[in-house]
């Protein structure tokens, strides 16, 4: 069965990160066809960017290295839940992708996102680290917005109809999960 990593890329006291990727678990997990975990990088707690040798050399040094590159090997695909901090995603959510290189190959990815626009301009950074990363992002996103998907901006409840979005890239995402396991298998 395909394994799914749900994301959440803030560790940032009072994110939002942790809620949001449970609604995504709470709905996910009601799937058949892939098994969801969250990973939070609160609790992975990744120093900045600390090996010498580039990371597509794959020559890690450092045993918290070693440790979230084998947690990231593990899984077929992610969510990666982010919000977005001054047009970007969050440099802990950036600095975990970077750290490692092969255990992201040939994999793919799906994204939520919230903030002022609802994320849209830290997804679409994160797009194009993907595509460095070799992820095959899926083009459903969902995206939800400060001012109506949080009560006073702070408490996460969201609008209708995102839930239909999230199924619809969870369609994409296992597929494509699916599909790229056999190009790592081959």
């Amino acid at each position: 069965m395909l394994k799914i990593a749900i994301i959440a890329g803030s560790p940032r006291p009072g994110r939002k990160a942790a809620d949001v990727a449970r609604w995504v678990y709470d709905l996910a997990s009601k799937r058949t066809d892939a098994t969801f975990e969250i990973i939070s990088l609160a609790d992975v707690n990744l120093p900045l960017l600390d090996e010498a040798i580039p990371p597509s050399m794959h020559q890690y040094e450092k045993e918290h290295t070693r440790r979230w590159a084998e947690t990231i090997a593990a899984y077929d695909g992610f969510i990666f839940v982010t919000p977005e901090y001054n047009h970007a995603p969050p440099a802990a959510l950036k600095n975990a992708l970077d750290f490692i290189y092969a255990e992201w190959n040939n994999k793919a990815a799906g994204f939520v996102s919230y903030g002022s626009m609802g994320g849209v301009r830290a997804v679409e950074q994160l797009r194009q680290i993907m595509t460095e990363l070799k992820i095959a992002d899926v083009r459903t996103g969902v995206h939800f917005l400060l001012s109506e998907d949080f009560v006073d901006y702070t408490v996460f409840k969201p609008s209708e109809g995102h839930d239909e979005d999230l199924e619809t890239q969870l369609d994409q995402l296992i597929a494509w999960s699916r599909a790229l396991k056999t190009v790592r298998e081959a």
